[in-house]
């Protein structure tokens, strides 16, 4: 009989993540789900005050400074940071033969950056596509098309 391999897939976007295995039926468990707590809110919450000002030398005209960085994309990127710290703790906890990251191209970058060395060396599939939304049950029809050999039992 062949050995069926343990799988850990993980689905994200830089609000939501959520951490899938494999069964011995060829379905996905969802095990783990994270929520950004800064997700939903606007820029001007996550913001201390506004932005600062300049004014001109010879001049009484006052012009804002626009911030460097946006931070809805900084909370986006931080959630990143945070997931990939994620995918390391349960790499390390567990022996998984694969594992399969699927997050938009922006949220990719990040975790392909921050993943430690031992999740960087399973790492079957990196899908740039955004299914954090769509139902576990659904999951594995989408994922065989982009990865069909990891989420066959090994022979």
């Amino acid at each position: 009989m062949p050995k069926q391999q343990r799988l850990l897939v993980v689905i994200a976007d830089g609000a939501n993540a959520r951490f899938l295995r494999q069964t011995p039926h060829d379905t996905l468990h969802q095990d783990r789900v994270f929520e950004a707590g800064a997700a939903h809110q606007r820029a001007s919450d996550l913001r201390t005050d506004g932005p600062g000002a300049s004014f001109h030398t010879g001049s009484s005209a006052h012009h804002a400074i626009a911030p460097k960085h946006d931070p809805k994309e900084l909370e986006k990127e931080k959630f990143a940071a945070f997931v990939a710290g994620e995918i390391d703790a349960a790499v390390g906890a567990q022996s998984w033969d694969a594992l399969v990251v699927v997050a938009p191209a922006h949220t990719m970058a990040v975790l392909r950056e921050r993943l430690g060395p031992a999740a960087k060396a399973i790492l079957a599939g990196a899908v740039e596509k955004d299914l954090v939304k769509t139902p576990t049950d659904e999951l594995v029809s989408h994922l065989r098309n982009f990865i069909p050999v990891v989420l066959r039992p090994m022979a």
